[in-house]
This record gives C-alpha cells, structure tokens and sequence, in this order.
C-alpha cells in the first residue's frame, strides 16, 4: 500500500490515480491527521509526501515518522514544488529516501516507486554479514552502520550507497553505476542525486566520527571512491 500525503486534490487524485493504472494500492490524504489516522489501521510500504501541507508541513511529518519504531524504515519520497537543491538536501537530511521536485511525470514517478519498493523489499543477508573500513562498520543483516561503535542513523538509500562503497572500497565508481546499484537499473533521474546523497552521507557520518567523511572520495570528473582499509592510516 502507498500512502500520498498532497493538499492539492486535483494532483493528489491524478497521481493515486496513475498509481493504480500501474498496478499499485495506493490512497491519498489531503493533511497529517487523515494519513496518521489510517496508518494506525494499516501501515504503508511506501509514503509519498508534500512539503507545504495545512496542519504539520511534509518535514515534520518525516521527522515523526522517522521517530516511529513501527514506521521509521518505511521508504519515503518527497514530491514537492521546492525542489532547489537546498530544499533536496533539507529533505535527504530529514531522513527521506527520495525527491522529486514537481512538475514530474507520472512514468518517471512510477520508475522510482517500483526502485524504492524494490530496495525496501530486498531480502536480508546471512546474520552477522558485517563489512569493515576503518571506523565504520556496516551490518547488513542488522541494517545498521556504527562509527567506533556508535550507531549512525541512515535513510534506506544512505545505507545502500555506504554499502555499495564499501562493498567496491579502493575501486572507483561512476555516478552512472551508483545509480544503478543503489537505485536501480530502471531509475530515471539525474546524477546529482548521488552528489547530493554523498554530501548527506558524509555529513552524517562525520558528525560521529571526525574525519570520516574523508573516507569517501571524490574522483574528479568521474564519481566515488571508498578508501581501502589497507590506505586508512595514510
């Protein structure tokens, strides 16, 4: 079930309308309480949200949903007007998974939904499946990251970036496969979409531990680099 939180009814009814056409349960509300009220009755597998909503704006709402054991590893996609970069990366850092600045067309919507779900319902590893690079540590089982032990809270497209690097740690990867990997091979969007989760990644992980940000490096011209343990002391 996809949840869409929009004031405007007329896209709000037109998008839960495309949703439907592509084989999707989906239902729309038009302010906070309506959409809380229904997730005490079933919880979503997706949320879709606005920003400029009466009552609580989107940006609460994904704080508070972010709080919620029941609801925080629930993917969420911002579909919103403001869609400068800072409103991107304001939306990243609130904990959403993905953004999607409006006009937008519904095939594009629909690729990333089904990217979205798609990471979301990927099955876990065999227990215990860590990877180490310095200070970080990765369980992928757990779905946790840790930095000397302290834990690091990531959105679901955080964490499969990290993973992905450190997965490939000394090689370097383009935009194009981060894109790919993380989100899919059916993903349409831009490659500042990675940029923009990088610079979020690294913030979050350097507000742990001082200096991992460092961990990832920029290739110029070309994408991402993990540093390879056997570097970290250099």
């Amino acid at each position: 079930m996809i949840y869409y939180v929009e004031d405007d009814t007329n896209i709000r009814d037109l998008t839960v309308y495309a949703l439907k056409q592509a084989g999707f349960e989906a239902q729309g509300f038009p302010a906070a309480g309506e959409f809380f009220a229904a997730c005490k009755q079933q919880l979503p597998d997706l949320v879709l949200l606005d920003i400029m909503l009466p009552e609580i704006d989107g940006l609460e709402i994904l704080h508070m949903l972010r709080e919620d054991a029941a609801m925080k590893h629930v993917p969420v996609m911002m579909l919103t007007a403001k869609g400068t970069e800072f409103d991107t990366v304001s939306g990243l850092d609130a904990g959403a998974d993905d953004y999607l600045a409006k006009p937008f067309g519904m095939m594009e919507l629909v690729s990333r939904v089904n990217a979205l779900l798609r990471r979301a319902s990927t099955p876990a590893v065999t227990p215990g499946d860590t990877i180490s690079c310095g200070p970080i540590e990765v369980c992928v089982s757990a779905h946790t990251v840790t930095v000397d032990g302290q834990p690091v809270a990531l959105t679901l497209k955080e964490f499969d970036l990290l993973h992905t690097l450190m997965s490939n740690a000394g090689q370097v990867l383009s935009r194009a496969q981060l894109l790919e990997e993380v989100w899919g091979v059916t993903y349409v969007g831009e490659t500042r979409t990675v940029d923009v989760h990088v610079q979020t990644l690294r913030q979050k992980l350097s507000a742990v531990g001082e200096g991992t940000d460092a961990l990832i490096q920029t290739i110029r011209g070309v994408g991402y680099c993990m540093k390879p343990p056997r570097d970290m002391g250099a």
